[in-house]
């Protein structure tokens, strides 16, 4: 299962995802900072399984439906931020797709988020993953989930990652950092929290006219036999991560 993940940046890079499509191959594609509007009902051959409308930048999820059929797409609203009350980007940060795997013959969901900025605090962000992956178990109850996006938490990933695991998921970082901008800021922003899944590896792909570059996860089922491969940075204890000195993060 190959699973790209990719914030447009105010959908200024849309036109980039048909090439994406096409390069990668991808079974299903994640977007966040979508202009819902104007998406296409297909890219490549992926479906457009629904998008959130409550939002000024928006989420979506496409799929490939020779691979999967979609049983319920949901969009959850998630605590706002200060940023959110005066500026109203985002009503709905998550979006989600009950998934039938027709190879595998099982069910999955998948999920696209899109969390506070960095005005809001790490404790707020921490919030909406745990709210986000309460409402996943409901839309698909015991169910693999694999929620992908922008998590807007480039630093102490190790509080982070201990956090997700006492909710019974995992958290992967991508083979090198996600977002540069100003030549400022730079770290891993896009990540991958899966449970029932695993990881196989996580590559950060080429940028393009985003301040994030895309993602592309590549998982299978924990029951499955797996061949490892490089770069699927999982964080599952705080004492495992590197220090603040070492993190791929600076201003």
């Amino acid at each position: 299962m190959r699973v790209i993940s990719y914030n447009l940046r105010k959908n200024r890079a849309s036109g980039e995802l048909v090439a994406l499509a096409e390069r990668y191959s991808p079974n299903i594609l994640c977007l966040q900072e979508c202009n819902t509007i104007d998406l296409p009902a297909e890219v490549g051959n992926l479906h457009l399984a629904d998008s959130t409308r409550r939002n000024r930048l928006g989420l979506a999820i496409y799929y490939n439906r020779d691979r999967f059929t979609a049983v319920k797409t949901q969009a959850f609203a998630l605590k706002k931020s200060l940023h959110d009350h005066l500026a109203a980007p985002a009503h709905e940060r998550l979006i989600a797709t009950r998934l039938i795997d027709n190879v595998a013959q099982r069910e999955l969901v998948v999920a696209s988020f899109h969390a506070a900025p960095l005005t809001a605090l790490n404790s707020l962000r921490r919030k909406q993953i745990r709210t986000a992956h309460e409402e996943l178990s409901i839309l698909g109850p015991g169910l693999p989930t694999l929620m992908v996006g922008d998590y807007n938490y480039p630093i102490f990933q190790g509080k982070l990652g201990h956090k997700v695991n006492q909710s019974g998921y995992d958290l992967t970082l991508s083979d090198t950092r996600t977002y540069t901008r100003y030549k400022f800021f730079r770290g891993h922003f896009d990540l991958a929290t899966s449970m029932g899944v695993a990881i196989i590896n996580v590559e950060t792909l080429p940028q393009g006219t985003s301040d994030h570059m895309p993602i592309l996860v590549t998982a299978t089922y924990l029951d499955e036999p797996i061949m490892q491969t490089h770069a699927a940075h999982h964080v599952a204890d705080p004492a495992a991560f590197p220090s603040f000195e070492d993190a791929d993060f600076s201003i």
